[in-house]
């Protein structure tokens, strides 16, 4: 698994970088408040704290956390997963339910209770980082439904943004195969050419005249994890739900209107996220061909 660079300067396979200018217009108070923000944030992000938030209840797969995956709760396989990351200082699941908080402890994990108010991952990690005794300047939301996530993509996403102090906000896309480009599950990005996010769908960007999915070009798919500056995590849960955010129901795009950057990587990696049932059994398929016990 390599981490590819996403500056300007890279290698020429960076040049199937598109822009694609769609968030345009973006409200000049935000992008006022953005800058003055990060006028205030200009250090380098040296402690860093991964939290998976996780949660009992969910419409598509209840009790996601706590299936069995060849004979481990899913849970856990992200936190041990997590844990081999180098640039991670400490690792812990936040999570409002106490059936996962008991599975999780048994196993040796810290657990953050958080309230069942939190609307999403972002806002239970930061209830969780409020929570927590020691101060960290990044936050990783690791998706807990991602049990084969590389430690190598975790250190990927917080060194980049250690190294861009304009961004307060980082993630990792991948190569989206054309049979999901049009699968609203698998989250879709366009990037500039310095490697910064445009935006996100869960429909076909960029779309074509045709309609169709052009199976020669390099499609981006967005890998759920994603890093934060600590002090913007606060400032994120503080702001106002935006147009784009709901009708997508993709929390990152809250960043990008409300003007802020966010910086992406590409990374070699085959996403293997669990959605639904059906997606257990993909996972174990997968794992038994790679001897992963």
């Amino acid at each position: 698994m390599s981490v590819c660079s996403s500056s300007s300067s890279s290698s020429s396979s960076q040049k199937t970088w598109i822009v694609h200018g769609i968030l345009a217009g973006t409200a000049i108070a935000a992008a006022i408040g953005a800058s003055a923000y990060l006028g205030r944030s200009r250090k380098f992000r040296s402690r860093v704290v991964g939290i998976i938030p996780a949660r009992y209840a969910s419409s598509r797969f209840e009790g996601k956390p706590l299936v069995q995956i060849l004979g481990k709760p899913m849970i856990q396989r992200t936190w041990e997963r997590s844990k081999l990351a180098t640039t991670l200082d400490h690792v812990v699941v936040a999570t409002d339910d106490e059936r996962i908080a008991e599975c999780c402890r048994g196993f040796g994990a810290d657990v953050i209770m958080t309230s069942e108010s939190c609307r999403n991952g972002t806002e239970r990690c930061n209830e969780a980082l409020e929570k927590l005794e020691k101060k960290y300047d990044v936050v990783v939301n690791i998706q807990g439904d991602e049990p084969l996530i590389e430690p190598e993509i975790i250190d990927g996403v917080v060194k980049a943004l250690q190294v861009t102090p304009d961004a307060v906000f980082s993630t990792a896309v991948t190569s989206l195969k054309p049979e999901d480009g049009l699968d609203p599950n698998r989250v879709k990005c366009v990037v500039d050419n310095r490697g910064y996010a445009i935006y996100f769908s869960r429909g076909l960007i960029p779309y074509n005249k045709s309609g169709k999915v052009n199976p020669d070009f390099p499609y981006m798919l967005h890998l759920g994890i994603q890093s934060f500056d600590s002090k913007f995590l606060k400032v994120y849960s503080e702001l106002q739900p935006t147009p784009l955010q709901q009708e997508e129901d993709l929390e990152q795009l809250k960043v990008l209107e409300n003007g802020y950057k966010m910086k992406v990587i590409k990374v070699d990696h085959e996403a293997h996220g669990v959605d639904t049932p059906d997606d257990v059994e993909k996972i174990e398929s997968l794992m038994r061909e790679r001897n992963l016990s």
